[in-house]
């Protein structure tokens, strides 16, 4: 297994770099998160270099590229600064291209390269989260058309994304659970935004749905299997928090590590002192560990091997060591990220969101515990 990446790889990581240098991306990432804006104007900056075709076939005018290209982009971009989370739409090419029709993924590929939002997935409902046993949102045929009624909440990116992929049940059979292409537009659409404690520069709603008419062309993928294609595609959602973390707490350590060497108490720099270089060396475990594991999940993905709850495993790890390498950092920072608008601020809020957000914390445990004793389940057969 390599932990080193190519030359082309690395071409495209210098790129990243270079655009991440190539002015003072803070002070516009702060203001988008202050006033809750999608950083479109970054995001189409990364696109340019081709980061959304990144995992695109290249039958799809992509670069058909695989999950280590992937991972090293969201390193680079994370440690530098980037709000990658914006990001979690744009690698998640293979569901429409695998569920959607011609017509809707000529749709969705027309965003490819605009830095725009263009499509997300609304499943959870007020009883109906982890679970979906209590979903209430449904479809009903009637007069030749689909009628969609419900309410869906914590749907992220929903109050500007032109498509959502709603799942709703069948009203006249509960048990089949079935996804329908939602153009936004469409009257009986309303949506209401949630503050959240972090992630801001993405959107979080209550989206409505009052008799809403579809058609059968609306269908997303084929009737009755919305819930397992929803399993399907929970690895790379996972996958991608899990790199966001690693990113976002790379950052923070070399923010931390730059300011505890320039530091001066007591006649020497505040990383002379013993308790600092504990801290360090936490963070330094806690960050090599992040990495080894997501380059090594990418690797087994690219090579056919990916087991089940791997991707759950690395969610669940990384969003607290990234927690504990934040936290501490903060702590370095002391005066300077407790007061003013010092990015290691919003770091701490973003990341404690993703202990929630892509499923939480019970749920990553439930499904890494699973897949760790399957293989001795059926060892012992």
């Amino acid at each position: 297994m390599e932990f080193t990446i190519n030359e082309d790889q690395q071409l495209m990581v210098d790129g990243f770099a270079e655009v991440m240098r190539s002015r003072a991306w803070e002070s516009y990432f702060h203001e988008c998160d202050e006033t809750s804006t999608y950083p479109e104007e970054w995001v189409k900056a990364i696109c340019d270099l081709g980061f959304d075709r990144i995992l695109l076939p290249e039958e799809y005018d992509g670069l058909g590229l695989d999950w280590v290209t992937l991972t090293a982009a969201y390193e680079v971009l994370g440690r530098l600064g980037g709000p990658t989370y914006v990001l979690y739409q744009l690698p998640c090419w293979d569901t429409v291209i695998r569920e959607g029709t011609e017509e809707q993924k000529d749709t969705i590929l027309s965003f490819v390269g605009s830095g725009k939002q263009m499509l997300n997935y609304a499943m959870t409902e007020p009883s109906a989260g982890s679970s979906w046993d209590d979903m209430q949102t449904t479809y009903t045929r009637r007069d030749g058309k689909i009628h969609l009624n419900g309410h869906k909440t914590f749907i992220t990116s929903s109050m500007h994304v032109p498509y959502l992929v709603v799942m709703a049940r069948n009203s006249d059979d509960m048990s089949v659970y079935t996804e329908w292409f939602v153009d936004m537009s469409l009257p009986g659409i309303s949506r209401e935004p949630l503050h959240k404690l972090g992630l801001h520069m993405d959107s979080c709603s209550d989206v409505y749905f009052d008799d809403v008419e579809l058609e059968d062309k609306d269908l997303f993928g084929t009737e009755g299997n919305g819930f397992r294609r929803g399993v399907k595609d929970f690895d790379l959602e996972r996958f991608l928090v899990a790199l966001t973390n690693y990113g976002t707490a790379y950052c923070a350590y070399e923010d931390a590590a730059i300011y505890a060497n320039q530091r001066v108490q007591g006649g020497e720099t505040i990383s002379r002192h013993q308790l600092i270089q504990l801290k360090f060396a936490d963070m330094k475990v806690a960050l090599t560990n992040m990495r080894n594991m997501l380059y090594e999940i990418a690797w087994k993905q690219d090579n056919g091997q990916l087991g089940r709850g791997e991707c759950s495993m690395a969610k669940y790890y990384c969003s607290h060591a990234s927690q504990l390498v934040v936290d501490n950092a903060l702590q370095v920072l002391a005066g300077i990220g407790i007061t003013g608008e010092h990015r290691v601020q919003r770091f701490y809020r973003d990341l404690r969101v993703d202990r929630v957000s892509g499923g939480t914390d019970e749920m990553m445990i439930l499904a890494a515990g699973r897949g760790a004793l399957r293989e001795y389940r059926e060892a012992g057969k």
